[in-house]
This record gives structure tokens, sequence and C-alpha cells, in this order.
């Protein structure tokens, strides 16, 4: 069935304020992260977002803030609407998203505070809705080799690196449903992989974006080693709520140096990114917002 691509938007805001070109998709402790912010209240064809986009300025750009798992954290990670999340975003006029999310270490060397720009994912999740094109006919089929775009990832490392922080700029983030952790075995299985780090909310967002056409950067903030990796010592869901708020003041001065060092919308540059050209040629069954 197609969905109606009706999208309904009640603003509160001055003329103007319901439009952004940089998203941010990320936990409660953002809320503070923009100031003088409008508030949008949004239906998709998908249902409700987790949350009301908020829109503020910030390093000279418009920028909107979704809270990924809603107001105190309500949504768990496989009950998360990301469909009606990223159709929010675009419909307020984002085509660059940055997502930062919290995940385990697949590595002895990547210690909690570790922040990871991930190049490659590996979707283990199930029963979540992955594409907004599921309806019947025409059918789509969106290229996805690269999952994140290269001049988001090139702008949060360059400014990790102006910064001094310590950043892995490459590596695999496997995406499990959750919401429980890995089982040892799993955790052990996923190491002898290759893959990198480990989270809960990487899939669908990213797929689901490129479905869009956007722009999409995953930050990934190592806050424990996964299933004890080489330790005796398991995630627990306390530690990793410490570890994240003991990083996140920092890991908003990367988000901030990020979106400063951004390719301007108007900038031809943009309109040429792969990620802003996945959907050139293809016939789809539903009109985007734009």
């Amino acid at each position: 069935m197609t969905p109606s691509t009706e999208t309904s938007l009640s603003t509160s805001g001055g003329p103007g304020s319901a439009r952004a070109d940089i998203g941010v998709i990320g936990g409660s402790g953002f809320y503070e992260f923009l100031t003088d912010t409008a508030r949008i209240s949004m239906t998709t064809p998908f249902g409700d977002p987790s949350d009301d986009v908020l829109i503020g300025d910030l390093q000279g750009r418009r920028v909107a803030f979704l809270a990924r798992h809603g107001q105190r954290h309500r949504y768990p990670p496989h009950r998360v609407n990301y469909r009606a999340n990223l159709w929010a975003l675009r419909a307020v006029g984002v085509r660059q998203v940055l997502a930062p999310c919290a995940v385990g270490s697949l590595r002895p060397e990547y210690g909690p505070g570790t922040l990871v720009v991930p190049d490659q994912v590996v979707d283990r999740t199930w029963g979540r809705d992955h594409t907004i094109y599921d309806s019947i006919a025409p059918v789509v089929h969106v290229g996805f080799a690269d999952p994140y775009c290269p001049r988001g990832r090139e702008a949060v490392i360059s400014a990790g690196s102006a910064a001094g922080k310590t950043m892995v700029d490459t590596g695999t983030m496997v995406v499990i449903n959750g919401p429980r952790f890995s089982s040892r075995a799993e955790s052990r299985w996923h190491q002898q992989a290759g893959w990198a780090v480990v989270g809960m909310t990487g899939m669908p967002e990213a797929a689901i974006a490129r479905e869009l056409a956007m722009c999409f950067t995953t930050i990934a903030l190592v806050t424990d080693h996964d299933a004890g990796v080489d330790s005796d010592e398991a995630v627990t869901h306390e530690e990793v709520l410490k570890v994240f708020a003991r990083s996140l003041e920092g890991l908003k001065t990367l988000l901030q140096s990020a979106i400063g060092a951004m390719p301007a919308p108007e900038n031809d540059v943009l309109a040429t990114c792969a990620c802003r050209r996945s959907l050139d040629g293809l016939k789809l069954p539903i009109a985007l917002p734009t």
C-alpha cells in the first residue's frame, strides 16, 4: 500500500523558522545543543517522528535537532520510527544529517570515550521498517555500497583532528536489534569478522537517509567493551549512561565544529555528492518532501 505523501507541520516560531539544511539526530542530552529554537510538530506519511523537530542557529547555519528516542528516552531502539524521523528532517529542508550514537567496542584498543567515524555498516536488525518504498510498484532499489557521506565524514574527522581528539577514522559498525546487549558468543563472532563497533540504532537509519537522497554521517561514541571483549566484565546499561554523560560535552563541541565545516547548501559541490544523487534515474512510487 502506498502511503499518503502529505506531511502536516505545526510551527512555533517566526517566519522562516521551519527550515534548516543540516540535521542532528541524537539523544536527550542534546536538547540544549541549540538556542533560540523553533519547535516543529509534525505528522508524516509513516506516522509521527520520535519527537518535535527543534530548529535553531549554530555556527552560522540553520540546524534541526531530533531526539532519536524521544523525550525521556521513551522509544527503545527497535521501536524508533526511523522512517518518520528522516522524513520529518527532509520535510524541513535538511539534506545533510549527523547522527551521533553510543556503541560498544569490539577491539581492546578502542576504549570508552573513543570516537569512531565508520565507513561501513553491517545490518543485523530485524522486524523494523527498513524502507520507505514498500509499495508494490514500481520497485525501488537504491545503491548503498558506501553507506556514509564522504563529505560529512571528512568534516567530522577534520574537526576532531583540529581539536586534538582521539578518533578512529574508519571501521565497520555492526547494528544489532537490541534492546538486549550481545552474548559473549555473538561478540566474539563480530570480532572475528573484523568489525570495529556494535550499536543498536545505526540501521535502518542510514539506509532510509539514502532512500531520501540525504547525506548521512554517523559519529560513534564508544561507551564500553562489548560483552567484555577480552575481560571478564560485561557491559551494563548503567555504565553506558555514565560514560556517555561524561563524553557528551566533548561530542557536542565536535559536532559544532563539524557543522561549521559543512559545505553550504548553495555550494554546487553538495548537489553533486553521490548521496544526493542516489535517486537519479529512478521512478519513485511516492513524492518526496521538498
